[in-house]
C-alpha cells in the first residue's frame, strides 16, 4: 500500500522514477555561455511524444554523471526546449524533496520569502553569483511520458533549484539575477 507523501510534497512527482520513461538516456553535451539556445525562451513541449521521452532521458543521464549537479535544463543541452530535471537529494543544503524527476513546460504558481544565496551551473562553469530567490514556491508543470499534470510545493534549496532550471527555459543564466558585478565571483576550485 502507497504511503501518503509528506506534507507539501507531491506524491505523483516522488514516485516518477527515469525508469517511467522505458528508453535508455544518452549522455549529452552540457553548452557554455554565450551559447545562443541559452538566451532564447524555450518552446513548450508535448510531454508524451517520443522526442520529449528521450530528452527527460537524456536530461537525467547527463545530470547523473555530472558531479555536484543537481539540475539541468534542455537549453543546456543546446535544446531549446521547456523541459529540466531535478535532484538535490544528495547535496548537503537540502531539507527535503522529491528526488529525481522532471518537468516539462513548467511555471511558478507561487513563491514567498526571498533569500540571497551562492549559484553556480555547468554553463556558466568559472563563475559563481549572489542570487535572491524565493525559498517557498509551488510550481505546475507536467510529467514526461503521460503527460500529467502536478503540482509541487518545494522550499530551500529544492526551491532554489526549481527557479534556476525555469529560468534556463526562459533564456536566463543565474547572472542575469544577480544584483551587479560585487555579486559574482570566481568558482573556487578544490581539491
Amino acid at each position: 500500500m502507497n504511503q501518503p507523501a509528506p506534507e507539501g510534497l507531491n506524491a505523483q512527482v516522488l514516485a516518477w522514477s527515469e525508469a517511467d520513461l522505458g528508453v535508455e538516456g544518452r549522455v549529452l553535451d552540457v553548452v557554455r555561455a554565450p551559447a545562443t539556445v541559452l538566451s532564447t525562451v524555450g518552446e513548450a513541449v508535448d510531454p508524451t511524444s517520443a522526442e520529449s521521452v528521450q530528452l527527460a532521458a537524456d536530461l537525467v543521464a547527463t545530470m547523473r554523471v555530472s558531479p555536484g549537479c543537481v539540475g539541468l535544463a534542455a537549453p543546456q543541452v543546446g535544446v531549446g526546449a521547456q523541459m529540466f530535471c531535478v535532484d538535490v537529494s544528495e547535496h548537503p543544503k537540502t531539507r527535503d524533496h522529491h528526488g529525481t524527476f522532471v518537468l516539462c513546460n513548467a511555471e511558478v504558481v507561487s513563491s514567498s520569502r526571498n533569500e540571497k544565496a551562492r549559484e553556480g551551473c555547468m554553463s556558466v562553469p568559472d563563475l559563481t553569483g549572489d542570487v535572491k530567490r524565493a525559498s517557498r514556491l509551488v510550481v505546475r508543470g507536467q510529467l514526461p511520458g503521460s503527460g500529467e499534470e502536478v503540482e509541487l510545493s518545494a522550499n530551500a534549496f529544492e526551491a532554489r533549484c526549481l527557479q534556476h532550471e525555469i529560468d534556463h527555459c526562459q533564456g536566463l543564466l543565474f547572472v542575469d539575477r544577480v544584483a551587479g558585478a560585487h555579486a559574482i565571483y570566481a568558482r573556487q576550485t578544490y581539491l
